[in-house]
């Protein structure tokens, strides 16, 4: 089983991508490949842009990562209570070359933050948003308050309650694959 994870956040220290790093690890007898969106980072989409340079050569790639994956865990940085720009961005790009950009993978859905709600907001308008672009989204987790439920230095959830939670969700994610 391959599982590609990623955050939707291009920040160095981006802690969804520590979060989709500890979950992946998770996975019992799993390939893991960890993508960074700074890696696809290309110009804003615009249909300009898009006429002027066609399809762009990261976003193909980035759909050609999405395509090996038999699971893709994806958590999402919250920016006034939406996707982040750079998620949104090679996602644009990506939805032109192909409209399930996704691919009916199934998902595991997160989002974590420094607050208390842990990314709900944006976890809504992905519940929402993203099936309609081939995300079989499985199951979802929100981490409220990372800097009080994760360990950096071990680089995992220090509250046992999510821990618990969240490695459950692995479990009955796996056997369902």
């Amino acid at each position: 089983m391959k599982i590609i994870a990623f955050a939707g956040s291009n920040s160095r220290n981006s802690i969804n991508k520590k979060l989709a790093r500890y979950v992946s690890q998770l996975f019992e007898m799993a390939e893991t490949e960890i993508l960074d969106l700074n890696d696809y980072a290309i110009p804003l989409f615009s249909v300009d842009l898009e006429k002027e340079y066609g399809q762009a050569d990261k976003a193909i790639a980035f759909l050609s990562k999405l395509e090996s994956a038999d699971v893709i865990v994806l958590s999402l940085a919250e920016n006034n209570g939406n996707y982040s720009v750079a998620f949104k961005n090679i996602f644009d790009w990506s939805s032109r070359i192909q409209k399930d950009v996704f691919q009916n993978k199934p998902m595991l859905l997160m989002a974590t933050s420094p607050g208390e709600r842990g990314g709900k907001s944006v976890l809504e308008i992905a519940q929402s948003n993203l099936p309609r672009y081939g995300a079989d989204i499985k199951f979802v987790f929100s981490l409220p308050a990372f800097y009080k439920n994760f360990d950096e230095e071990k680089g995992a959830i220090s509250n046992p309650e999510f821990n618990e939670a969240i490695i459950n969700i692995v479990k009955n994610l796996q056997a369902l694959i």
